[in-house]
């Protein structure tokens, strides 16, 4: 039977109980409610240290540099490379398949150079830049690379030769980190049974710490025939965390395999100009649906393994991922078993189908379909009862995405995405979704691009026997994606939220980026069981605010150096909450990365 409501969707006894409703609460709820499905115990850093990775390429470009003259010449051997890319508007970004890529470009005799470069979009994808050049004679067919030449100068290329590509991988990375009054000054209630506490937590006053990060492998391509090739990847990282960190003061360094992985990648153009593509892959590696909104959190980082904010692990357990593309359409079916941590392995399974296309000019559609086949997460019911688990969840979603003008040009851009979770094994009906409205000046002192977005990811509503807490899954990815606000998705994750957020990029150098944000939070229902134990029943929806800045300096291919600074006032309903002791968070951090 429903139950009667207080205020804004709390139960009388609640609204009327204060600290020992919460108290009550947060004891019935115990750890189990800091497992993902509850949102209680991630603190997902804001940012990823590969500021490409996943993103979706918004243009490519083509240049031949010694254009020879002929310009019918030139514009086939400019058609030819693009063809052989194999990449286009729409693909999403990885370091390792433009690698494959520009290998597959190199089989063609007459090209005797090639390389890339990579800027940020002004809608937060990727604008890819392909420069080559062309030889006087065709290339030697013992190819190049320190297999061939012995020379350590042609690190990190082991062999280039007709088609096959063999490089080392070397990825490093330095962070430091700090806070002042992190968890509002309150980890005693914030941190309150939290399985990731080791020795003293960040609080009250400042603390810092240092994290580093070395990930390490081989990575290879080979042509079966013109159209199919193998490809694979083997890498590991090795970790470590020093300092007053958020949930711990301990030395911890950990080292594991990170990609383990192969795949066959084909495809062709026929006469006519229709393009077909398609990847087959398995093993351990990362993985994006579409904008991060569903799944980017494909592993999870700190505790033993450390590197806490500077996300250093991506590679799910296990991915099986199939990919077909015609033309501007892709559909994608995939089986992803998620690198939880040991403390938190929920033992969750995601099977999902995925298709995106692109039917006009700077309009993208995208729908996607989600089951759970086995899974250990629990909800619960506002009296703190087990209402079922995560296992038999379905999902279902739709999304676009419009540019009406060009890339690169002044105008408008719109998106929205709207979700909703059912389970095949108890009454549940959550719902999530977004809007964000944009306009782009490239022309402009620092091109400046501005956003107002909206998300709402539904609550809990006591009033209801369905259960109704949108379950985030494995959203996130950085704070210009899921991880809503740097300090605040610490302490609520994208589940019984409703966020405002105003954004702009600032291109102030042509490679240094701006992206300062505007956060405002409220709760969707006074109801937060489910969610940090601390705040599971709100006597107010106001959760808070932040202001952010985020520094972006793109100084090479090779060299990236990020730096953010925010400001996070907790809101009447976390105030009230933490007993009117909640102070202010301020939370800054810098890291320099260093990849070839």
């Amino acid at each position: 039977m429903a139950e009667r409501t207080g205020r804004r969707g709390v139960p009388p006894q609640a609204a009327s109980g204060g600290k020992r409703a919460r108290v009550l609460a947060a004891l019935l709820c115990g750890a189990a409610v800091l497992l993902p499905a509850g949102g209680g115990s991630w603190a997902q850093g804001a940012t990823d240290a590969h500021p490409f990775a996943m993103r979706p390429i918004d243009s490519i470009s083509v240049r031949l540099a010694n254009p020879t003259g002929d310009a019918a010449y030139d514009d086939r051997m400019v058609d030819s490379v693009r063809r052989a890319i194999g990449l286009f508007p729409g693909s999403a970004f990885s370091d390792d398949r433009i690698g494959f890529a520009l290998a597959a470009v190199r089989r063609n005799p007459a090209v005797q150079s090639v390389d890339y470069d990579v800027l940020p979009s002004a809608t937060g994808g990727v604008d890819l830049t392909v420069s080559f050049s062309l030889g006087d004679q065709a290339q030697p067919a013992r190819g190049r690379g320190m297999a061939v030449s012995g020379d350590p100068k042609d690190f990190p290329l082991i062999l280039d030769r007709n088609g096959t590509m063999l490089r080392f991988k070397l990825d490093a990375l330095g962070m430091y980190y700090a806070n002042n009054n992190a968890w509002y000054g309150r980890p005693d209630l914030m941190l309150n049974g939290n399985p990731m506490v080791e020795g003293r937590p960040s609080g009250r006053g400042y603390d810092d710490w240092t994290e580093a990060y070395l990930h390490y492998g081989v990575y290879g391509i080979t042509p079966l025939s013109e159209s199919l090739s193998v490809y694979g990847g083997l890498s590991a990282i090795t970790s470590g965390s020093f300092g007053q960190e958020l949930f711990t003061d301990e030395t911890r360094s950990y080292t594991f395999f990170e990609d383990a992985y192969v795949g066959i990648v084909g495809g062709g153009v026929d006469a006519r100009g229709n393009r077909l593509a398609f990847n087959f892959t398995a093993g351990r590696q990362r993985f994006t649906l579409s904008n991060g909104f569903l799944i980017a959190n494909t592993a999870a980082n700190g505790g033993e393994r450390a590197a806490l904010q500077a996300n250093a692990r991506w590679a799910s357990d296990f991915l099986a991922l199939a990919q077909i593309s015609y033309n501007d359409t892709k559909f994608e079916a995939f089986y992803l078993d998620p690198d939880e941590l040991p403390i938190l392995d929920t033992k969750t399974r995601i099977l999902g189908l995925n298709l995106e296309t692109r039917p006009l000019s700077g309009l993208s559609l995208g729908t996607s379909y989600l089951s759970v086949p086995r899974s250990d997460s629990q909800y619960f019911s506002p009296t703190g009862t087990v209402v079922g688990t995560r296992e038999g969840l379905q999902l279902y979603d739709v999304r676009f995405n419009y540019q009406p003008n060009p890339a690169g040009s002044a105008g408008p851009f719109f998106g929205a995405e709207i979700a909703r979770q059912s389970n095949r094994n108890f009454d549940m009906d959550a719902r999530a979704g977004w809007v964000e409205l944009g306009y782009n000046l490239p022309e402009a002192r620092w091109s400046p691009t501005v956003s107002y977005r909206v998300s709402y990811f539904s609550g809990d509503d006591p009033a209801t026997s369905t259960y109704e807490r949108w379950d985030p899954l494995l959203s996130g990815g950085t704070g210009e994606q899921w991880v809503q606000g740097a300090n605040h998705f610490k302490v609520v994750q994208d589940s019984n939220v409703i966020a405002h957020r105003l954004q702009a990029r600032l291109k102030v150098a042509p490679r240094v980026e701006l992206v300062p944000q505007l956060w405002a939070f409220k709760a969707d229902q006074l109801n937060n069981i489910g969610g940090n134990p601390a705040l599971s029943l709100l006597d107010d929806d106001e959760l808070g605010y932040e202001a952010n800045l985020t520094v972006k300096w793109f100084k090479s291919k090779n060299v990236y150096v990020h730096g953010h600074i925010a400001y996070t006032i907790p809101g009447d309903g976390v105030r009230e909450a933490l007993d009117g002791s909640a102070k202010d968070w301020l939370s800054a951090m810098v890291f320099v990365r260093y990849a070839f």
